[in-house]
Order: C-alpha cells, then structure tokens, then sequence
C-alpha cells in the first residue's frame, strides 16, 4: 500500500483540502446567519419551511467540519452571532426582503454549494472527507429540487431566455 493507504482518519489533510473545507465552513457560517435573517423577512409559509430546513443543513454541515478540523489541528474560522427572531411586520416595507427575492438568493446558495462541494470532493485525497462532501452534495441537491419545486409553484422563477432553434427546411 502507498503513503496513504492506511485509515484515512490518520492521514493528514493536505493544503488544498485544509483550505477547501476551511473555505466552505466560513460560508456555511455566513450561510447560517443570512438565512437567519432572511427567515426573519420572509412571509410565504413554504418558503419559512425551506429557510428553516437549510439552517438545519447547514448547521449539520458546520458541526461534522468543525470536528474534523479541529481533531486535524486546524483552527477554525469565526463564527457570526446568531440572528435574534424578529416579526416581519416590524421590518418596515421599504426595507424588508420579498419572498421572491430570498427564495433567488436562497437557489443561488444551494447551487454554489453543489459546485463546492464537488470541487472538494475532486481535490480529496482522503476517502473519509470526499464521502462527507459527497453526502453534503447529496443533501443540497434535494434541497436544490425542493427550491426548483417551490420557485416554479409560487410564480417565483425567471427563466432566462428561452433558446427556440430553427432548422432550415
């Protein structure tokens, strides 16, 4: 067996992987705090659900990467503070985010995070941390579906422009 071919909990992580999940743990933070708030504005009770489930992920996410940061002697990025609850009447309207609005934002999010998470899960020597960035990738691509779902039923999405290719008789 080669250099790493033994546990792969035992191997040391590599620059690149080091940095990758360091990177994508200060998102999944900002992540959190964002969708905190945006919870905070949004009125539509579905997408209050998706909001709600993606904090959880994402707060999944946070807790199984601090571990393995931490027992690789990394530390670890600042965490933000977590968002108070607010009523949404108490945001004035010229300043409170529309349901439209979060739920791009939120689409957005899940999309960056499925390249992410694939970009780490490409770099990985490691078995162990590929397997928990493919089951993150997982995860967001089910909440990806569930976005897609909901977007398309509220009249939320925008499609680009449509392409129609005419073929020449």
């Amino acid at each position: 067996m080669g250099i790493l071919g033994g546990n792969p909990k035992e191997e040391p992580m590599h620059y690149g992987e080091v940095f990758g999940v360091w990177m994508f743990l200060t998102a999944a933070k900002g992540i959190i705090a964002g969708n905190q708030t945006h919870l905070n504005h949004a009125g539509d009770e579905d997408l209050r659900k998706l909001l709600e489930e993606v904090i959880q992920a994402s707060q999944q996410e946070v807790k199984q990467i601090e571990t393995l940061l931490k027992n690789n002697g990394v530390g670890l990025p600042p965490t933000p503070a977590e968002r108070p609850k607010a009523s949404r009447e108490d945001i004035p309207a010229g300043a409170r985010f529309q349901d439209p609005e979060i739920a791009v934002a939120v689409s957005g999010e899940i999309a960056a995070g499925l390249v992410s998470c694939s970009k780490i899960m490409g770099e990985s020597t490691r078995e162990d941390i590929a397997m928990m960035f493919g089951q993150f990738h997982t995860q967001k691509a089910a909440l990806g579906a569930k976005a897609l779902r909901l977007n398309k039923e509220k009249g939320w999405l925008v499609p680009p422009p449509l392409h129609h290719s005419k073929v020449d008789d």
